[in-house]
Order: C-alpha cells, then sequence, then structure tokens
C-alpha cells in the first residue's frame, strides 16, 4: 500500500513540496531527506528549500556561505547582498559626483546650521515645578564638573550620550499614545525623534575628536541607563515638567559649548580640521576646523532649547502637543 501510494502521480508532486527537506552541499547538489525522489528532481528541490541567496550563489557556481568559501580556498570580495525582494543598498553620490560614503545619513538629511539664533534667551523659572526642573539640572551638571573639569571633548561626547535620550524617549510615548488613542501627533511624533538623531550624530562628530577611556565608556552606560529609566517615569508622570527639564539640560549644553570654545581660542585645546563626517553633514566648507564644528553644535543646542520650552509651555496652558504643529526640521 504504501509503495503504491508513493509511486501516484499526486503523491510524486505534492510529497516532493511538502514532505521532503534538502540541504546543499559544497557542490550544489541535494542532500534529499525520504524515499523515493529521483536524481532528476535534485536541482528542483535546491532552489526551493534554500534561502534566495544561498540558491542564487549555487546557481551561480559560487561558495553558499562565508565558511565554505574559506573551505574552497577562494577569497571572499565585498559584494551587494542578493535579495529577492529587490531591497539593496542604494547608490548616492554627492552634487560633484562623488560617491557619498556615509551610511547612517544621506545627503538630504544633511542642513547648515542656523548660527543667528540667540544664545542667551533663558527660561525664568516661576513656578516650583520650574524651579524643581532647573534644580535637577544643576544637581546633573556639578558630577559632571568635577569629573570632566575642562576636558571639553569627553564632555562634550558625555553630554550628548544623555542629550539624545529625551527625544528618544518622548517620541516612543507619543507614537504610543497616537496608536493607542488613534489619534495624530500634529507632528510631534517625528520632532523629538529628528532631535534624537540630531544629538546622535554631534555624539559620532566627536567620538572623531576624542577617544573616550575605558572607564569613561563604563560612566556612559550608568549614566545612560540611570536617566533613560528615570526620565521615561518623568514624561509619564509630567510631560511638561520632562520637557521643562530638557530646556534647561540644553541652556546648560550652550554654556558648555561657550566654554569650549573659549578654550580653543586661548590656545588650550587644538583647533584640529573637523572631521569628515561633520563637514558633510553641516555642509561646511572642506577646510572647517574644531572651531565650525562647536559653532554648529552650540546652534543645534539652542534650537533644542526652544522646541522644549515650547512643549512644555504648551503643557502649561492646557494644551496638548497635537493640538499645536510641531516645529519639524527646526534644528
Amino acid at each position: 500500500m504504501g509503495s503504491r501510494l508513493a509511486s501516484s502521480p499526486v503523491a510524486r508532486l505534492l510529497g516532493h513540496r511538502l514532505f521532503y527537506t534538502a540541504a546543499p552541499d559544497l557542490t550544489g547538489q541535494a542532500v534529499l531527506y525520504g524515499s523515493g525522489v529521483s536524481r532528476a528532481w535534485a536541482p528542483v528541490f535546491v532552489t526551493r528549500f534554500m534561502s534566495t541567496s544561498a540558491a542564487a550563489q549555487v546557481q551561480a557556481g559560487e561558495p553558499a556561505s562565508e565558511e565554505s568559501a574559506r573551505c574552497s580556498g577562494e577569497k571572499k570580495e565585498d559584494k551587494d547582498v542578493f535579495s529577492y525582494w529587490g531591497v539593496g543598498s542604494q547608490k548616492v553620490t554627492k552634487e560633484d559626483g562623488t560617491e557619498w560614503k556615509w551610511s547612517c545619513f544621506r545627503p538630504w538629511d544633511t542642513y547648515s546650521s542656523d548660527l543667528s539664533i540667540d544664545l542667551a534667551k533663558h527660561h525664568v523659572p516661576v513656578t516650583w515645578m520650574d524651579k524643581l526642573a532647573r534644580w535637577t539640572v544643576k544637581s546633573l551638571r556639578w558630577p559632571t564638573d568635577i569629573f570632566f573639569q575642562r576636558r571639553y571633548g569627553c564632555r562634550a561626547m558625555m553630554l550628548e550620550t544623555v542629550a539624545a535620550v529625551p527625544g528618544m524617549v518622548g517620541g516612543l510615548l507619543l507614537h504610543l499614545r497616537s496608536l493607542r488613542h488613534f489619534e495624530h501627533s500634529g507632528g510631534w511624533i517625528r520632532a523629538l525623534l529628528e532631535e534624537a538623531e540630531n544629538e546622535r550624530m554631534h555624539l559620532m562628530t566627536f567620538m572623531e575628536v576624542s577617544q573616550p577611556r575605558w572607564y569613561e565608556r563604563a560612566l556612559v552606560m550608568t549614566v545612560q541607563g540611570v536617566f533613560f529609566n528615570a526620565y521615561f517615569l518623568g514624561y509619564l508622570f509630567s510631560p511638561k515638567f520632562a520637557h521643562r527639564v530638557v530646556g534647561y539640560l540644553e541652556e546648560e549644553a550652550i554654556h558648555s559649548y561657550t566654554e569650549f570654545l573659549k578654550e580653543i581660542d586661548n590656545g588650550n585645546i587644538d583647533n584640529v580640521p573637523a572631521p569628515a563626517i561633520a563637514i558633510d553633514y553641516w555642509r561646511l566648507l572642506p577646510d572647517a576646523r574644531l572651531r565650525d564644528v562647536v559653532m554648529v553644535v552650540r546652534a543645534d543646542e539652542a534650537h533644542h532649547r526652544d522646541v522644549n520650552h515650547y512643549a512644555s509651555d504648551i503643557h502649561v496652558q492646557g494644551l496638548k502637543l497635537k493640538e499645536q504643529p510641531a516645529p519639524v526640521g527646526y534644528h
């Protein structure tokens, strides 16, 4: 009975498709597990049961993996990943036709920072909430001053690892709220995520300027873990308080970068050439220096200051963020 069923045309058609597995070897042949499978069906099963990238490699006569490439003694070359879904790396060029070398951001993400923004603006604490937010930021700055002293490169790195958290947390919570309440966010999700990405690019830039030591990296991990959870809970409890804290945090960042500039101007910190990533991201001149980078970063912090104080003011006036259009693209 079993042999007659296995030899029937329907069983041969469906059985081979549903009940057998295939595993390719390095020669491109199929090792089939089951009974009654002819060698004529082997190429079909190879392409049927292999992944699309592996199948393409076998059909092209290439090794199916890096391990097989090492076994065969062939040199693995950098090639685009084959994708059945049509997703692949995009070739992007600059305006001058040269190849764009950054995958973490694209030319349409770059911009020229507005250096004319008022750096001296300050939100005077009025309510007890404002005073608490101000005191919180001041208390966070005290241990930072002791630890980093006048090492402003590492100080900036530490600052950016913290400053990139609030936008991500706020954007995440607004995103979840939008899903729960079936409502638009007024663009605030995107605005806050833009802020988080911008702060992260600050970090990627200063990583090129100052190489952190192992204990500074450990401190970053500790501070980020504590700050993320504290800010997450704070935003759940009171968004207006959370945004006010970030507004004051950005005011302190402006002060820190101003001191950074003074150290460069006094010759205490070398005005080294600007990192290539900073030149492309802020559209700086090819001969830009570290001072130019600090200038645009400080301007970014001033814009983040305005956005977060503005967001807090919206809540103070009894409104929701979604009721006021978000300043998307306001760096």
